[in-house]
């Protein structure tokens, strides 16, 4: 059971009666393991006089408390604005603690809660992130791979056959609706930040990479245990949700930053697209801004360096593999639907990508040889990426892929003792919703509209799909009784209630220079398409995620804290204390 206890009252007084009150980092109600990095930041709205601060722990001086000084900076960024700002506090002792900064004049408040953990329960935690996977992809996944008649599923998903269950609730500190960074974030590190920031508490500094930062479980994981740490995307690995495990930025669109960042942190396994911001800026395909060759960086650090699924399993064969760069594509990979089927996307261009499956058990080789345990962070991304362009069969297929990889860890989990805490959740949501079935023969008159084919109720009925392979994929989606899945969350699109067989659904194309979008025209003229108006800005040419709670399940030793509501930063909890990351040694 994790002990808590309150680091209660920090009071900052600034300046002047004038001016507005300061911001202090952390925020207020963070949560902060005992042990765990973070810096504390003052941030003053106006100059103050150093001569008249005050910083205390408990009535005693804070450097005596936090075991050094900070730094004070007159006037940051060149403004007539001060700060104060500790790197690397540690909290080592669970407890109620006061903390008070004045200059004799104004004050503020925020409350921290400092916790502790039990002993460890698991020697490796592994986290199935579905990105802005939806209550929707997994009702359609399960529908296509198990099957349903007579109103009942023929089999479960693996992603929901699990013990414990809870809703998890995902807004950030600056909105109720998250992106992928701060919702990724907030499972690695325990503490809410802002949209497009990773591991930092965004600030008011020009630069994005001197934001106060917290420490991520994987740096915990090493740090405190000497655990193995593995990162396994079908996304860039420089995206978002699989940056988060290891970056610290409050821009996470700095691609050539963050790979360099994942190279000093260095984790055993890497495995994704996105070679383009790795490769020199000379090299076909580079998207880098400067010569580094961080491909040959990684093979000179010792890893062995995969750009295909047979290269993988050569790789991970290898006895003496005991640290893997994958990168298949130069942008995201391929979803399943692609891959197997289509032959759309990027599958011309990088033909012999890895399924997510085949990645997830070349970690699980590699990472299983440490005696210390590890961490594994596996990413269905895609999911959200064919959301955002309201591609609904791809997104389920890869809802499939994704329930597949988790069933294989599980079968690997228990032959080992069930030695592993197993959790699977979205990083936020997509405001989509399964409403019915869209009847299709295939021979309908041209140019009548789809629409009035959307059954509901009793005319839903149930979806045709061939049965599924052993896979779980059905072998076509262009079948005549569909699932119709559609979302809230609209910009002006011709909805064709088809699916997209050639490439992945493009809604909308730039109407001009002024970053406006309209849409695309490509589908102006497939029988049946009708123009759907928005209720999105004209500046926004996508799908956008929802501020819904996501599913939660959860398997293996500490899983049994995974109960009714909870908040993002708690998944980190769970992990910690699972692992045991506070317990004194």
């Amino acid at each position: 059971m994790v002990k808590r206890s309150a680091l209660a009252s920090l009071i900052v007084l600034v300046g002047t009666s004038s001016l507005s009150a300061q911001t202090i980092y952390p925020i207020d109600r963070a949560e902060i393991l005992t042990g765990a990095q973070f810096d504390f930041k003052v941030e003053f709205p106006g100059p103050v006089d150093p001569a008249k601060l005050k910083v205390t722990v408990n009535g005693a001086d804070y450097a005596t408390a936090f075991g050094r000084s900070a730094t004070f900076i007159e006037r940051e960024d060149g403004k007539e604005q001060s700060a104060l700002i500790l790197r690397d506090v540690t909290l080592t002792t669970p407890g109620s603690i006061a903390v008070d900064v004045s200059d004799g004049t104004r004050q503020r408040s925020v409350t921290w809660t400092v916790y502790d953990t039990g002993p460890r329960k698991a020697k490796n935690v592994i986290l199935f992130i579905g990105d802005g996977m939806s209550p929707a992809h997994r009702v359609a996944a399960r529908i296509l791979s198990k099957g349903i008649a007579e109103g009942k599923s023929r089999g479960k998903l693996a992603i929901d056959d699990m013990p414990h269950m809870a809703l998890v609730a995902t807004a950030g500190s600056d909105s109720i609706i998250t992106d992928s960074a701060n919702s990724a974030s907030a499972y690695a590190t325990g503490h809410k930040s802002a949209v497009n920031a990773l591991g930092v508490y965004a600030d008011r500094t020009a630069s994005p990479f001197d934001d106060p930062r917290v420490e991520t479980i994987t740096s915990l994981a090493r740090r405190r245990l000497g655990m193995a740490i593995g990162i396994v995307t079908n996304t860039e690995i420089e995206d978002a949700t699989p940056a988060a495990m290891v970056a610290h930025t409050r821009r996470r669109a700095a691609y050539d930053e963050i790979v360099e960042q994942l190279f000093a942190a260095r984790p055993d396994v890497v495995m994704g697209g996105g070679s383009a911001n790795f490769l020199p800026k000379s090299a076909a395909g580079s998207k880098r801004k400067d010569e580094t060759d961080y491909i040959a960086k990684f093979r000179d650090a010792g890893y062995q360096v995969a750009t295909t699924a047979s290269e993988l399993s050569a790789s991970a064969a290898k006895p003496e593999t005991g640290k893997l760069l994958g990168l298949f594509a130069t942008g995201n990979m391929d979803g399943a639907l692609d891959r197997k089927f289509l032959r759309g996307g990027g599958v011309k261009k990088f033909p012999e990508q890895p399924d997510l499956t085949e990645q997830v058990q070349a970690a699980l080789d590699i990472l299983a040889k440490s005696e210390a345990g590890f961490f594994l962070m596996v990413e269905s991304g895609l999911i959200d990426k064919y959301a955002h362009v309201l591609d609904m069969e791809r997104a389920v297929y890869d809802t499939i892929m994704l329930d597949n990889a988790v069933r294989q860890t599980r079968e690997w989990a228990r032959a080992r003792g069930d030695d592993t805490l197993i959790l699977v959740l979205a990083d936020h949501n997509h405001p989509n919703g399964l409403v019915g079935t869209i009847n299709d023969d295939m021979s309908a008159t041209p140019n009548v509209s789809l629409r009035e084919r959307v059954g509901v109720y009793e005319q839903a009925g149930f979806p045709n799909y061939p049965a599924p392979d052993a896979d779980g994929y059905p072998s076509r989606v262009d079948v005549s009784r569909r699932l119709a899945i559609f979302s809230a969350s609209l910009p002006d699109h011709y909805e064709t209630f088809r699916p997209k067989l050639d490439n992945p659904n493009e809604p909308t194309v730039k109407a001009g220079d002024d970053g406006t979008f309209k849409a695309n025209d490509k589908y102006k003229d497939v029988p049946g398409a009708v123009l759907r108006p928005g209720n999105l800005s004209a500046m926004i040419g996508a799908s956008v995620h929802s501020g819904e709670d996501v599913i939660l399940t959860a398997t293996g030793p500490g899983s049994d804290g995974v109960r009714g509501s909870m908040d993002n930063t708690e998944v980190f909890r769970l992990m910690v204390d699972a692992l045991g990351l506070a317990a004194r040694r």
